[in-house]
């Protein structure tokens, strides 16, 4: 039986580590402007408990010239029901701890960003912990002192739940140059990610939009006004992902600017309708990701 890469190969562009070589015809070299800045991230979480209980997590971390700092919603709750703001003066406490209740649980996060690091965007880099605790359940692990905050904080054989990131949502602004980086499934590494319109300024007749992954160019849009929607398979890290893009607002509704590429990977039972039943429900059980990008160019 043909492997999934094989069957879509005709189709699909492979990202490994092979093709990212300085050698490939095919790779993206970083053109010489600032990517644009990032102005918030916000990332979904899906934890489930000992109990079986399950609940969804929102971590948003923002930044802007009056605030920066950190907001969690617990499950479809419009409510905040924390928010922290490293930027302020008056308000600021970039270490601390708070309690409250939702939905017949009691939920504990604990923080410290009194040394974060940042890069150019909202979220930290290095420096920093966040713990978020359900029903004495160590539920969300966030930052990399997190493993010394655990010993610290809680006791020995604290049960820890099962997490896994379902979503991560990016906003940026600025050019159309957009540098990211992603991780599309827990045993992965990270790649670099990197997005770009080329248009007049730079001797094109029509505007042309690249992808690429880890310096391999996926896709490559040629007279973007015409094609400012489309999709495209890729295989990274053995995994089924979907690059989509719509770009339509650039062109047709230049007042808010906004393009939307998202990156989702699909389970093989998506795509391969001859696998047996219970090996199709096996399937289905892997929780799949998505990242999507939304782009402000400036005009």
């Amino acid at each position: 039986m043909r492997d999934i890469a094989s069957c879509f190969g005709e189709y699909a562009v492979q990202v490994s580590d092979a093709s990212c070589s300085s050698n490939s015809n095919h790779s993206c070299i970083s053109p010489g402007l600032m990517p644009s800045i990032q102005d918030a991230v916000t990332c979904l979480y899906k934890i489930i408990l000992s109990t079986q209980k399950q609940l969804l997590i929102t971590a948003s971390w923002s930044k802007n010239h009056m605030a920066q700092g950190l907001s969690m919603n617990i499950g479809d709750s419009p409510s905040t029901a924390f928010k922290l703001n490293t930027n302020s003066r008056l308000f600021r406490k970039n270490k601390g701890s708070k309690s409250f209740e939702f939905e017949n649980s009691q939920f504990d996060i604990f923080w410290d960003l009194s040394a974060a690091k940042y890069n150019a965007g909202p979220e930290p880099v290095d420096g920093y912990y966040v713990l978020v605790m359900v029903d004495s359940e160590l539920g969300l692990v966030l930052g990399n002192m997190a493993g010394e905050a655990v010993t610290k904080k809680l006791k020995t054989g604290t049960p820890i739940a099962k997490s896994s990131l379902v979503s991560r949502r990016e906003h940026f602004s600025g050019n159309a140059l957009y540098s990211t980086r992603a991780q599309f499934c827990d045993t992965g590494t990270s790649h670099d990610i990197l997005i770009r319109c080329s248009g007049e300024n730079e001797g094109l007749r029509h505007p042309v939009l690249s992808v690429c992954i880890d310096k391999k160019m996926v896709i490559r849009v040629k007279r973007l006004q015409w094609n400012f929607r489309g999709n495209q398979t890729i295989f990274v890290d053995g995994l089924l992902v979907d690059l989509l893009w719509d770009v339509h607002d650039w062109f047709f509704n230049p007042a808010s600017g906004y393009a939307v590429f998202m990156f989702r990977t699909r389970s093989e039972a998506d795509s391969r309708l001859w696998l047996e039943e219970k090996l199709v429900q096996k399937e289905q059980e892997k929780l799949e990701f998505s990242l999507l990008i939304y782009a402000c160019r400036s005009l």
